[in-house]
């Protein structure tokens, strides 16, 4: 179960709910004319409603929100809080390189009503920082914040890592009720599940690793490939749960590529070219990305039929 809420963990909580548990998909920010459309992502998250997911990440790695201006980004957040439904879990990307920054974004999310943030680890500065930088910047956080707060660790994008030791201490704070990490490595992650403790919401980043990490104790997942095949995703996590690990490791294992394709292959352009194809307009990369070309296009399509997604034209 999630982190019980006591009433030191809703001191500040204005929109309390339980810690997170199972499939969210990372969702994109669909871009028309250079612009953030409303419409177009109202329409991703309507279409993904009934599929099974527990909730929705906007303003992560995958919602570009590197790219985005303060004014974008609540364009985005509203028009999320109006697609969610109010029983699925609203997680808001709110990172920023300084702690202050970091703050304003958190009660930007809590404004536009959130349930909680997800906060990327300060790195453009990484060889100065420290792991008692980034305990008092995430302590900091949560003491300001009106909603909880997620860690996330994405050292690939980032080159820090959050220590094993510096999350367990974050673990105790009332306020920071999980972490997505997206290292894909299990070791590591079986190491923040024994020392966070067990009412800490762990969720994985990477598909590669889902059914591993729920057998080592993990809450769930944060995955663009639940955008392409969030069935399939809520599928394999079900599988876990009930301890089907033959079958979970087949669905794994079928779902790899897509996974690799949306991800590590061809990253966001890649996620909104299998979006496109499946019939869902998630618009443009925004530059300095660049659509997939004709050849890629075709390349991601062999790919999603392969997995059983996309019929055969």
């Amino acid at each position: 179960m999630g982190r019980p809420f006591t009433l030191a963990g809703l001191r500040g909580i204005t929109n309390p709910m339980p810690a997170l548990r199972g499939i969210l998909p990372a969702v994109p920010t669909p871009f028309r004319d250079d612009a953030p459309s409303a419409a177009l992502l109202e329409g991703l998250i309507a279409a993904l409603v009934p599929t099974g997911l527990s909730g929705f990440l906007v303003l992560g790695s995958n919602g570009e929100a590197f790219s985005l201006t303060d004014a974008e980004r609540g364009e985005v957040l509203r028009a999320a809080r109006r697609a969610i439904p109010k029983d699925r879990f609203f997680l808001a990307g709110c990172g920023a390189e300084s702690t202050r920054v970091a703050a304003e974004r958190v009660a930007q999310a809590a404004g536009a009503g959130a349930d909680a943030a997800l906060v990327l680890t300060p790195h453009y500065l990484r060889a100065h920082m420290r792991p008692a930088g980034f305990e008092r910047h995430f302590t900091e956080l949560a003491e300001r914040a009106a909603i909880p707060i997620y860690l996330y660790n994405i050292p690939q994008f980032t080159g820090v890592s959050l220590d094993v030791e510096v999350v367990a201490r974050l673990a105790r704070h009332p306020k920071i009720q999980g972490m997505k990490d997206s290292s894909g490595n299990v070791t590591y992650l079986t190491q923040v599940v024994g020392a966070a403790g067990p009412d800490f919401a762990l969720l994985a980043g990477s598909d590669k690793v889902l059914a591993a990490a729920l057998l080592m104790g993990a809450a769930g997942g944060i995955l663009a490939l639940a955008n392409v095949a969030p069935r399939e995703c809520v599928q394999l996590h079900d599988l876990c749960r009930a301890g089907r690990w033959d079958e979970a490791a087949r669905l794994q294992a079928r779902l790899l590529p897509m996974g690799t394709a949306v991800t590590t292959r061809f990253g966001v352009p890649g996620l909104k070219a299998a979006l496109a194809l499946l019939g869902r307009d998630a618009g443009e990369p925004r530059l300095p990305l660049l659509p997939l070309t004709d050849p890629e296009r075709a390349e991601v399509a062999g790919i999603l039929r392969a997995g059983g997604v996309l019929q055969a034209p």
